[in-house]
């Protein structure tokens, strides 16, 4: 794998993008990690990675907050993690496409939070809506442009 390339890094248990985020790093010629406490179907694509932690909680999320270079991009629907990850300097984004950033992430944490908080009271049953088709046509098209945006950094340069 190419130093000079961003990784895109996946919180992978239970995540409902590998193929799109294959597909677009392929495109793009970035190197992909997927890191899960469970099995993962093996990859000959030498520009993947599958790395299986231990089951211990929130072993993947320190493995990719451990591992992460500032430019690189990460994906998950952990909140946390992504509030790591933004302060590694990394470009995070939801499977439904869904930006964290540096002027958001701290809304995002307290929203979370609060929705914890509420089904802790039983204030909430915290359903999740079903990811949808819009949800994956979003993400799509916001991991490709993180590609773009993390190739062209600073200190990067494009295949």
């Amino acid at each position: 794998m190419t130093e000079s390339l961003p990784t895109i890094y996946v919180d992978a248990d239970a995540c409902p993008v590998k193929p799109e985020i294959l597909k677009v790093a392929e495109r793009h010629g970035l190197p992909v990690t997927f890191v899960a406490n469970s099995g993962l179907r093996p990859s000959r694509d030498p520009m993947v990675r599958n790395v299986i932690v231990s089951g211990a909680f929130d072993a993947a999320d320190d493995w990719i907050a451990e591992n992460v270079r500032e430019g690189d991009i990460v994906v998950t629907a952990d909140v946390p993690l992504a509030g790591r990850t933004v302060a590694a300097g990394a470009h995070v984004t939801g499977p439904t496409g869904r930006l964290f950033d540096k002027a958001n992430i701290g809304m995002a944490s307290a929203m979370r939070d609060l929705g914890a908080h509420l089904r802790e009271t039983g204030e909430s049953k915290g359903y999740n809506a079903a990811f949808s088709p819009r949800d994956r046509s979003a993400f799509l098209e916001t991991l490709d442009r993180l590609c773009r945006r993390a190739k062209t950094a600073p200190g990067r340069s494009a295949p």
